[in-house]
């Protein structure tokens, strides 16, 4: 019998892990339902952007707003899903652990990865309701896929999974800062020059030379290239493979600092 435990045991904690990291995102989202302000920044801030740039810059950039639509809806896609959303990742915890919530966590038989797993899992719900929001915003102004179904999935996917591995940088932060301004104060730092340093507005070859070599190492250029290809038929060259690198190699360093640093917080 024994042999047999000690064989079974620990294929039930990853399946224990996840059913208490579900539990966990539903609170989560009851919180949204009724403070749905994080979702609605999630789609109104990539919204006003979308219109913005394309009624305002479309016909100076690409020559007519439909050209410039078509560049820009994929990358604001993956503002929508990823960056914005990461502002509300870290604060939605950082808030909780204030009020000590994450105290009473730490006294129930979960793992130590629960809650924080819990959050993001949520977040991705918050995500992919931005992200169909989005896409409906864009059908009424006029973009229209250029690729196929599993392409426009395959897009989706993508970029869900690349916002996964980003919220875990302000989850690590949310735990690591005391002050929730502080953590909307760094998460902002991030957030700009991720979304601006990139080809979310404009094909990098026209930016000024210092910035091209930000924008050339950024994920999140990697992240929009993928998606224009994946959405509008642009070349894909390597950014896919990119995308898929840098979100491993994000989710491998954030991930086990924001649970030590969880772990160790008194």
């Amino acid at each position: 019998m024994n042999p047999t435990i000690t064989e079974t045991a620990p294929d039930r904690r990853p399946a224990r892990l996840l059913r208490h990291s579900v539990i966990l995102a539903k609170r989560s989202l009851a919180k949204s339902a009724r403070n749905p302000g994080g979702l609605i920044n999630g789609v109104v801030t990539p919204a006003i952007f979308l219109l913005l740039f394309v009624y305002l810059f479309g016909g100076s950039v690409a020559g007519s707003t439909d050209d410039y639509l078509l560049y820009l809806f994929p990358g604001i896609v993956v503002m929508g899903a990823g960056l914005s959303g990461m502002l509300s990742s870290g604060l939605s915890i950082n808030i909780d652990m204030k009020k000590g919530v994450f105290d009473r966590f730490r006294s129930l038989p979960i793992g130590r990865s629960a809650p924080l797993l819990g959050s993001i899992m949520a977040d991705m719900v918050r995500y992919v309701i931005a992200i169909a929001l989005l896409f409906g915003i864009g059908y009424l102004m006029g973009f229209r896929i250029q690729t196929d179904s599993a392409s426009a999935l395959g897009a989706v996917a993508l970029i869900l999974a690349f916002g996964f591995c980003l919220s875990w940088v302000t989850v690590f932060l949310g735990v690591l800062v005391k002050d929730e301004g502080a953590v909307m104060a760094f998460a902002f730092i991030v957030f700009i020059p991720l979304m601006l340093g990139s080809s979310l507005a404009a094909p990098i070859e026209t930016l000024p030379e210092w910035l091209q070599a930000w924008a050339n190492i950024n994920p999140v250029t990697h992240a929009m290239d993928a998606s224009r290809a994946l959405l509008a038929s642009a070349p894909a060259g390597n950014s896919i493979l990119q995308t898929v690198i840098w979100s491993a190699g994000i989710f491998i360093v954030f991930c086990p600092l924001a649970v030590v640093s969880y772990s160790r917080k008194r």
